[in-house]
């Protein structure tokens, strides 16, 4: 039997698509969700109708979470002679669609999650239950591409360095304070708000929007290269002592706490799992 896709598309008018995310229970990226994803966005850039495109979660809790560390080495690559990444090819059509592109997250976003929500044009975000992090240097690992390039440009040099080298989990409003997301709102406002930018914007002419677009990519956009150096330094990473070391301290924890129990607080779990002599880690866990 075949497995359902951890994506679902609606077209809800002529103009305006929504894509869903559902892995649950934590909405984990697995080669799938990148492989599928790819196909639809690549469609959409290619109708002529599409003007608006909302990214939402059916996974309470979750927006999009970080790749499923299990499946990273099998992300697929797009055929052809230089076997691009799908992921990066993911993000920059995303980054550079003729549509305008909205995540409305409610629920945590992090590691690769969070590189897609930062290719959407636009990111609103739910001031009660919405957490943003990438905890890749945290496991001894690298991001995968787009955090690393796009987080700095968005927060600064400074900002970027504590989110990523601090591997933690940042809420909405500190994420609105830095730049991380267009805008924090209360969780009772969010659909409302969301629905009335994507509707205003709908009515717009398409052209001026694709335009007006490229105007700003040209001034804040990475180039492709990086990312794709960033890309291919972070599968590197997977092989790291650092990565080999510190997966089963986090897998161990899984199994202590369980999974849904670490994946809700990662920030805090990653901040534990350190290889340290007994005596160092006692006094680190000290309340």
């Amino acid at each position: 039997m075949t497995q359902p896709s951890t994506i679902s598309i609606v077209r809800l008018t002529p103009k305006v698509c929504e894509i869903k995310f559902s892995n649950p229970p934590t909405n984990l990226i697995v080669p799938e969700t990148v492989t599928r994803l790819h196909e639809v966005v690549k469609a959409l850039c290619e109708d002529d109708q599409v003007q608006v495109v909302l990214f939402s979660s059916s996974v309470s809790g979750y927006f999009f979470n970080h790749f499923d560390l299990e499946e990273a080495r099998k992300l697929p690559r797009l055929p052809g002679a230089e076997e691009r990444p799908t992921w990066i090819d993911l993000v920059v059509r995303l980054s550079q669609a003729p549509f305008i592109s909205i995540a409305s997250i409610r629920g945590r976003t992090r590691g690769g999650g969070n590189e897609l929500a930062l290719a959407c044009d636009l990111r609103y975000a739910s001031r009660e239950h919405a957490l943003f992090g990438q905890p890749e240097v945290g496991i001894g690992m690298l991001p995968g591409g787009w955090a690393g390039e796009r987080l700095p440009r968005l927060i600064g040099r400074d900002r970027a360095l504590e989110a990523i080298l601090s591997s933690d989990d940042y809420d909405a409003d500190l994420a609105e304070r830095y730049g991380w997301v267009t805008r924090s709102l209360p969780d009772e406002e969010l659909d409302r708000f969301v629905t009335g930018m994507v509707s205003r914007l709908a009515s717009f002419d398409r052209s001026a929007l694709a335009a007006a677009k490229a105007q700003i990519n040209r001034a804040t956009l990475p180039p492709d290269t990086d990312l794709l150096t960033t890309y291919e330094a972070s599968v590197e990473s997977l092989t790291w002592p650092g990565f080999q070391a510190r997966l089963p301290l986090l897998r161990q924890r899984m199994a202590e706490k369980g999974i849904e129990e670490v994946e809700s607080r990662l920030g805090y779990y990653i901040g534990l799992t350190h290889v340290l002599p007994p005596v160092w880690r006692s006094l680190l866990l000290q309340p």
